[in-house]
């Protein structure tokens, strides 16, 4: 087992709290009684006041090797001393190429070249721009139309948001997209509720994007944007054959398909991807988190060999996609993402013991029967708890769940009233027994 991490002091004032304005965060509330992680190690964080943690979330569904690997901190403080940055536009480095090269190996199909940005976010405009501009050059420009999914995450830009379909992250800022609609979600309590796996029920869901072809036409309609497991909404699996029924629909009508493996990426699902998971295969693929095990900033959008040969056309001389990040590509990410992919493939992360998925599937479904539980789905190291909302208080009872929880040694993620589940892919069996032993004494409790 190994040794907890070190808690270096620290003490911060309420006015000093005050200054950051913190991200999907009650401030307020927050730092009335603040919950400070002040270093990390393998499964647990240390916090402010020297408690151990136990971190069910892989820090944010990012921290896939688990923390403080001191391979990637070596590459990244040799990286620093090294060559600290290097201008990403008309100049270049090893580390990007290095880093491509090696990610491609684990993708399927003809998914063989990356355009890197710095954040999940960051590589969903990305794959939008280039999605939209493919057709242009391609002398179909009118195709601009975007399709997400209702409750679909896919970051925080413009784009991410529009194509996007959880209501709080829309609605402060306006009619954001024009020229974007949305496939009903796929998930159904009446026909899925406790379900091991991907359900049987609901594949006819992805015929929906026949009517919305139908209602625009095919010509004005540039891609279709959907994660194969949606995370941040609170884990929802795809029925079975429902990302077959959209890939077969995206090839009949000549659109491009997204996956965003933001969250799904990178061994979550006991594959490289979840693509590799499900057997389709995408036009675009974004990831981030994983990518880099968490510690330094990176996303990437994989494309497929036809869509990026569609832009190497015109003079040599000229630059084919006037896009672009100051830090794409940063030396220390791609450190970080080097010595992360390392660690995937010496430990065989890519491929989880399917003894283990089966221990944490039947963990989580053991919690089937407890107070307010209405409903457990999972799949790969990822499960989904969802709770009955108190009357007239949305998220109150998940919530109070999380801070229990957290005062008990264990970190949770919830989203609305339901519990997220995400936690570091070298997690062991005694780790998933804490886990779960902890979750069912504070839901006893509520």
């Amino acid at each position: 087992m190994q040794d907890p991490p070190s808690s270096p002091s620290v003490s911060l004032s309420r006015d000093e709290l005050d200054a950051y304005w913190m991200p999907f965060t009650a401030n307020r509330q927050f730092k009335a009684d603040p919950r400070l992680f002040v270093a990390a190690k393998g499964m647990y964080f240390t916090t402010h006041d020297d408690r151990q943690v136990l971190d069910a979330m892989a820090g944010l569904w990012c921290v896939n090797a688990g923390h403080c690997r001191p391979e990637i901190s070596r590459a990244i403080a040799a990286q620093a001393e090294t060559l600290d940055y290097a201008p990403p536009f008309q100049m270049g480095h090893p580390g990007p190429f290095q880093v491509a090269n090696r990610l491609i190996k684990h993708l399927p199909g003809d998914l063989n070249h990356v355009f890197f940005g710095n954040s999940g976010s960051e590589a969903v405009e990305t794959a939008l721009k280039i999605a939209i501009a493919y057709h242009r050059l391609r002398g179909e420009g009118t195709r601009q139309r975007l399709i997400g999914r209702e409750r679909g995450y896919h970051g925080v830009g413009f784009g991410g948001i529009s194509v996007g379909g959880i209501g709080p992250n829309r609605k402060f800022f306006g009619s954001l997209l024009t020229g974007v609609d949305h496939l009903p979600h796929t998930h159904n309590l009446e026909h899925n509720a406790f379900t091991r796996g991907q359900p049987e029920w609901g594949a006819h869901l992805g015929d929906d994007l026949e009517r919305i072809v139908a209602l625009h036409d095919a010509s004005n309609i540039a891609a279709v944007i959907v994660e194969p497991v949606a995370g941040s909404t609170g884990v929802l699996i795809p029925p079975k054959g429902y990302l077959e029924s959209l890939r077969a629909i995206c090839d009949k009508y000549g659109i491009l398909m997204i996956f965003d493996e933001v969250i799904t990426g990178f061994g979550r699902l006991g594959t490289s991807f979840a693509a590799n998971y499900f057997g389709v295969v995408p036009d675009l693929m974004t990831v981030a988190k994983g990518l880099t095990n968490g510690a330094v900033p990176m996303g990437a959008v994989l494309v497929r060999q036809g869509i990026y040969d569609a832009f190497m056309q015109g003079p040599e001389s000229s630059i084919e996609l006037f896009h672009g990040y100051t830090y794409s590509g940063h030396p220390l990410a791609c450190a970080a993402a080097l010595a992360t992919l390392e660690i995937y493939e010496n430990e065989n992360l890519f491929n989880l013991d399917r003894a283990l998925i089966q221990y944490w599937e039947d963990a989580v479904h053991s919690l089937k029967g407890l107070p307010h539980v209405i409903d457990i789905r999972n799949l790969g190291l990822v499960a989904g708890i969802e709770l009955a909302p108190i009357p007239n208080q949305p998220g109150a009872r998940a919530y109070d769940c999380f801070l229990q929880c957290y005062k008990k040694g264990l970190l949770i993620r919830t989203t609305g009233d339901i519990i997220a589940l995400s936690p570091p892919l070298m997690i062991e069996k005694h780790h998933i027994d804490r886990l779960v032993t902890t979750l069912a004494e504070v839901l006893n409790a509520l």
